[in-house]
């Protein structure tokens, strides 16, 4: 048997990463990781929880508005950005720290370098300019922000650089319509900025349930935000001191302190020496794996974003546990990919599990829709003008509720739960038979009981 270094590299300390690297190691196995940037990926480091951080800070703003209807006189309330950044930023640190002590602890050893492939077997670390072997290589390196290559996109920023602007703009644009754009959209809204959003589209958050998608377009309106469908950058330039401005091919110029590019995030594949080591690819850079998160090498696997199954935090841990279960622990384990809920921290916020109705309908032909759009309770006093928005999509010949999705306050929180309910299967019925808790926007899901039809076209 060849003499390796490792029995397991790991390219890439993200959540998928670490979790695969702790699990091999802690099954016995000899486990080293590279990370060029910090530990922790960008969930941890530049994602979903520094962005909540943000979305936190930015709903007081409404929250103070919305206190004087339950009697209390905020006052003058004002905001720090940097007291923001620094608590933020001293928290990710703390959270980094944690990962690196959880791998240390599992014995795994960690190189802060960037690692690249020369063969099936062999990896380099670039600043150490040092080779290591191993007998399996597990590449978890992530997604990056996209770019378009239209003229003067180095005068933009991505959601990475977001994180360390040194102080609030008062005036954005940004540019896409997916869930990172629509996220900072309110993010900035939210802290007092002027924010146009920019998307080619007809409404946002392409690939939602549609009703979603025209709540959260109708709520960024709600909350301040400039949406402009139909509209491409075509051009940035930079102005007299550090500004920038923007033209469309609409013909109108914008603009504003800083430009975001939001318009999605691709596979972090750029020269890891994937050619070399003679791994399938698909046209974005994705690496092709089957269920099992195996490449067309039988050594080297992938996990997390860098696959471009579901590109989310979760998936990543649980394929990279199912990695450590499989080549370390012989048991052959493929995570089940259907059915995996998720959330989208616009304000308010979105909760969906299963299929959309348009989904639904090509996959199954005939469904049932219950759906019901209603200002919450809370809202009563408050004067907010948000409204809630719950929908069941429903199998026509077995009643089995096959997709949910929501849009207000709390519906990440209660999607969680509904999740459990659409994976194991359960029926409109069985939702029925659920006694409601009242009062709460929840009891929604087991109270809706009249089928929507589409309004008669007259």
């Amino acid at each position: 048997m060849a003499d390796y270094d490792y029995d397991l590299f790991v390219i890439g300390a993200g959540s998928g990463g670490v979790r695969a690297a702790r699990m091999s190691a802690l099954r016995g196995a000899r486990v080293a990781i590279a990370e060029e940037y910090r530990v922790g990926g960008t969930c941890v480091i530049r994602g979903c929880v520094p962005k909540k951080f943000l979305v936190y800070a930015s709903a007081y703003s409404k929250a103070f508005k919305e206190a004087e209807g339950y009697g209390w006189s905020v006052g003058d309330a004002r905001h720090d950005w940097t007291t923001l950044c620094d608590n933020l930023h001293a928290e990710v640190d703390r959270l980094s720290g944690i990962y690196w002590k959880n791998l240390s602890n599992s014995g795994v050893e960690i190189f802060q370098d960037r690692a690249e492939l020369i063969d099936a077997n062999t990896v380099k670390l670039v600043k150490d300019s040092r080779t290591i072997t191993a007998k399996y290589i597990l590449i978890a390196v992530g997604g990056k922000p996209a770019r378009l290559g239209i003229e003067g996109e180095e005068f933009a920023i991505s959601s990475n650089e977001v994180f360390h602007l040194k102080q609030r703009p008062k005036h954005v644009v940004i540019q896409g319509g997916g869930y990172i754009a629509c996220e900072f959209a309110q993010v900035f809204a939210g802290l007092g900025s002027k924010v146009c959003q920019i998307y080619r589209g007809d409404t946002v958050l392409r690939g939602f349930d549609d009703d979603v998608r025209a709540h959260v377009h109708e709520e960024l309106k709600r909350s301040g935000v400039r949406v402009m469908t139909h509209a491409n950058i075509t051009r940035i330039s930079e102005l007299a001191g550090g500004r920038r401005k923007v033209e469309t091919d609409t013909g109108e110029e914008i603009e504003a302190d800083i430009v975001i590019q939001a318009v999605g995030r691709i596979p972090h594949t750029d020269g890891l020496g994937l050619e070399a080591a003679g791994i399938e690819t698909a046209a974005n850079g994705a690496i092709a794996v089957d269920t099992y998160s195996q490449t067309n090498i039988d050594n080297i696997y992938a996990v997390g974003d860098v696959t471009d199954r579901i590109n989310l935090t979760p998936v990543a841990i649980r394929e990279g546990a199912a990695f450590a279960a499989t080549v370390f622990g012989d048991e052959p384990t493929a995570f089940d990919h259907a059915d995996v809920a998720s959330a989208v921290f616009t304000q308010p916020p979105v909760g969906v599990v299963g299929l959309t109705e348009h989904e639904a309908r090509q996959k199954f032909g005939k469904v049932d829709i219950y759906k019901t759009t209603f200002k919450p309770m809370k809202n009563s006093l408050s004067g907010s003008e948000s409204r809630m928005l719950i929908k069941l999509v429903v199998r026509q010949d077995n009643e089995q509720v096959i997709g949910v999705h929501m849009a207000g306050d709390d519906s990440p929180e209660i999607i969680q739960a509904v999740g459990i309910a659409v994976k194991a299967g359960l029926t409109k019925s069985q939702f029925d038979a659920t006694c409601a808790v009242h009062p709460t926007v929840a009891e929604e899901l087991v109270t809706l009981k009249e089928k929507w039809k589409p309004p008669e076209i007259s």
